[in-house]
């Protein structure tokens, strides 16, 4: 059973992050009641740290503010390496000052990994962090669309062509046990084969 120290420790990081992600977002309680299908009384308890919500109203809560429920009862701040990061990439807040659209939709967990990130000297740059947000948001764009197509009949397709490209990764080819150290040129050679083999795909698509 859980103590009652634990459910209002609970019920007080709830409270704080609901806060603090509607501060975050510009967000009343009107337009949290409006996305979560959740009555203003419940928000407000919620808000006030005077309620352990059930699981359900949770997953609402969750879903209405685009976060994930473990992220409702984060601990900002509390995690040693988490202030690090932050005291050593001092420039990260500036850059989404500056940017604010590149960083639309992001989580909490995204800005903790673009806050982990260092250049080579040390903490990052302007044009180093927002290099880095917008290799993020290519990867998280690359995701979303291999998640679509793997909810259509080119699923199957799509698995095949990853496949290949990640034993093409991971896998060391013919010859490279007897010769390791190859240059960049001779590396860059095999590049072709596999833009070969994805315009054989492409064109194969074209006829079904």
């Amino acid at each position: 059973m859980i103590s009652t120290t634990a459910q209002n420790g609970d019920a007080a990081a709830l409270a704080q992050n609901l806060r603090r992600l509607m501060a975050r977002d510009g967000l009343t309680f009107d337009d949290v009641v409006a996305a979560s299908q959740l009555d203003e009384r419940t928000l407000r308890a919620v808000a006030r740290g005077r309620t352990n919500p059930h699981a359900r109203t949770l997953h609402k809560l969750a879903h209405g503010l685009g976060v994930s429920i473990d992220e409702l009862f984060r601990t900002p701040g509390q995690s040693p390496a988490r202030r690090f990061d932050r005291a050593t990439n001092s420039l990260v807040e500036e850059v989404v000052a500056a940017h604010a659209a590149a960083f639309e939709n992001w989580t909490e967990a995204d800005f903790d990994e673009l806050y982990s990130r260092f250049g080579t000297g040390g903490q990052l740059t302007q044009s180093g962090v927002l290099a880095a947000a917008n290799a993020m948001n290519a990867k998280r764009d690359v995701l979303r669309q291999a998640a679509v197509v793997l909810e259509s009949g080119e699923a199957e397709l799509l698995a095949e062509f990853v496949e290949l490209l990640y034993r093409r990764t991971t896998e060391p080819q013919r010859g490279d046990m007897a010769h390791p150290k190859k240059s960049a040129t001779q590396q860059r050679k095999k590049m072709p084969r596999i833009s070969e083999g994805l315009l054989d795909i492409r064109v194969s698509l074209l006829w079904v």
